[in-house]
């Protein structure tokens, strides 16, 4: 499997919004990001609601 078409700019975000090695990011199909990233974004609007 290609590595992800991605700009390394966009891999460092990812990295750091999943705590996932870049490497990992580039490798794991993109299916598979969006769902992880929909489920950080998910959590952390949880997150934010008790604080408010």
């Amino acid at each position: 499997m290609k590595p992800n078409q991605i700009s390394l700019e966009t891999a460092k975000m990812f990295s750091e919004k999943l705590k996932m090695p870049i490497e990992h990011v580039m490798h794991t199909p993109p299916h598979i990001l969006v769902a992880k990233l929909k489920k950080v974004e998910e959590e952390a609007a949880k997150t934010n609601e008790g604080k408010e």
